[in-house]
């Protein structure tokens, strides 16, 4: 009897291995900003609220929340795996909307119009940032934000700049209002554009995709077709832009030099891959959403991990810098337009 004794004493009775919470503790916050995201998709499918994107919303869900309940230090292990990780996967996965036969339905034109107004607009942003005095970090935000994408360019390019998260709420904020502005804008002036025309302005000077869509579809097919590749382009060039940033950062030999952004190969990848390889439409529609269920989760994180009081010291001179951009890169892209007519 005494093997028997032996094994349940040994086997039976020893006693069970203790999981340690730490392991999860990025579980709360994580799934707090997955809430937030499904809550702002859901949203969009109101009357009103299918202009914005689940980003804007999931953000400014976040910053509601905060601003009512406070920190909560409990979510923010999830919350920075939401404002980093997950984020980046959103990004990876939006290079499978875009092909290089995308690019080429604009023509040489289109496209040096719209890398044009992506650079000068960038550049002119950063300059007059210095000159307002606005924090570079924030400055850089706005520029992508206004250049290329809106949202997702913010989010992508802050892996760079390492900005605060109030920092990428402003920008957001700035980015979303005047993007608004143009989408409601453009339709009623009285600029004589033809269609072609007409869409390619929109893709090139108007912030969010959504956005474009809008506005450029007022026009008719032709121009809501070329506004929304035009708008594509300029978000394929969000990977040479935050690549050169980054390399930018790292050259200037700073012991905070920011890493190269390696999941900006993976956005390249996935648009190498959609360039050669058909993707299913129902494998794009899938991957479109879930790209943007994990942007708006990045964003639901980083507006809860923001207040207003850090949002209102940053004054009005950066509101003055995005509103400046916007008008930049609207006129500039205008005046390349009529010059190439």
């Amino acid at each position: 009897m005494a093997a028997p004794s032996y094994y349940i004493m040994t086997h039976v009775t020893a006693p069970l291995p203790v999981l340690d919470p730490r392991r999860f503790s990025w579980v709360p916050g994580l799934a707090f900003a997955a809430l937030l995201a499904a809550i702002g998709l859901a949203l969009r499918l109101l009357p009103g609220l299918s202009l914005f994107s689940p980003m804007i919303l999931a953000l400014l869900l976040g910053l509601a929340l905060r601003a009512m309940v406070g920190a909560r230090p409990v979510l923010t292990p999830g919350l920075r795996l939401a404002a980093r990780p997950v984020l980046r996967a959103g990004i990876v996965l939006l290079g499978l909307q875009l092909t290089a036969s995308d690019v080429a339905t604009i023509g040489l034109r289109g496209f040096a119009i719209v890398a044009a107004s992506l650079v000068a607009t960038f550049f002119f942003t950063r300059r007059l940032g210095v000159w307002l005095g606005v924090e570079r970090g924030l400055a850089e935000l706005l520029a992508a934000g206004t250049s290329i994408c809106g949202a997702s360019a913010v989010v992508a390019t802050n892996a760079v700049t390492r900005a605060p998260e109030e920092d990428v709420a402003y920008a957001v904020a700035c980015v979303t209002l005047f993007g608004t502005v143009a989408m409601l804008l453009y339709p009623v002036l009285p600029l004589g554009l033809d269609p072609t025309n007409f869409g390619l302005w929109s893709g090139a000077s108007i912030h969010e995709v959504g956005q474009v869509v809008a506005a450029a579809y007022q026009d008719g097919q032709r121009a809501g077709d070329i506004g929304t590749i035009a708008k594509l382009t300029r978000v394929a060039m969000l990977a040479p832009l935050v690549l050169s940033l980054g390399f930018a950062r790292r050259s200037e030999g700073t012991a905070a030099a920011p890493p190269v952004p390696w999941f900006v190969f993976g956005f390249v990848a996935m648009i190498v891959v959609a360039s050669l390889c058909p993707v299913p439409p129902a494998v794009k529609q899938a991957s479109a959403q879930t790209a943007a269920f994990l942007l708006a989760t990045a964003l639901g994180a980083m507006g809860f991990e923001t207040s207003f009081a850090a949002l209102r010291r940053k004054g009005m001179r950066p509101l003055l810098l995005a509103g400046s951009a916007s008008i930049f890169i609207a006129l500039f892209s205008l005046a390349l337009l009529r010059l190439s007519e």
